[in-house]
């Protein structure tokens, strides 16, 4: 089976509703925050590796507890993954911290800032050139 295959495609789409599934309605550990999400998940073509790339919508320190928390609970989380997902192997899961999201807002709100002051620098130079062509 090769990696793109539009079986792979599909076993990652539904191992990813099943992971979701399982953090949001199953697991009790106060390391995990609520506004945790499956970004994206990635089982290899032998279905015996699987990395759960995880967004947090918290700080940090935060992110860091509930990947630490998903990682204590791996062992629960695949037999659950067995039960919900009917596989020839249930892989291995491994929680990867996804920060792209984070960091698309930082930059989205870095060029929001730059162009703020672009537009503030626009209009003293159209203020300064309007004030010397009437003197």
């Amino acid at each position: 089976m090769r990696k793109d295959s539009i079986k792979n495609t599909r076993i990652n789409g539904e191992v990813q509703k099943a992971l979701s599934e399982i953090i949001r309605t199953e697991l009790k550990d106060p390391r995990i925050h609520p506004m945790t999400s499956v970004v994206l998940v990635k089982v290899t073509p032998d279905l015996k590796y699987c990395k759960a790339y995880i967004s947090v919508l918290a700080g940090e320190e935060q992110a860091r507890d509930t990947i630490q928390g998903l990682k204590s609970a791996e062992g629960f989380i695949r037999t659950r993954l067995a039960k919900m997902v009917n596989l020839r192997n249930t892989p291995e899961v491994s929680f990867v911290l996804d920060q792209s999201i984070e960091y698309g807002v930082r930059m989205s709100r870095l060029i929001d800032e730059v162009a703020e002051e672009d537009a503030k620098k626009g209009k003293e130079s159209q203020e300064r050139s309007q004030t010397d062509g009437n003197s």
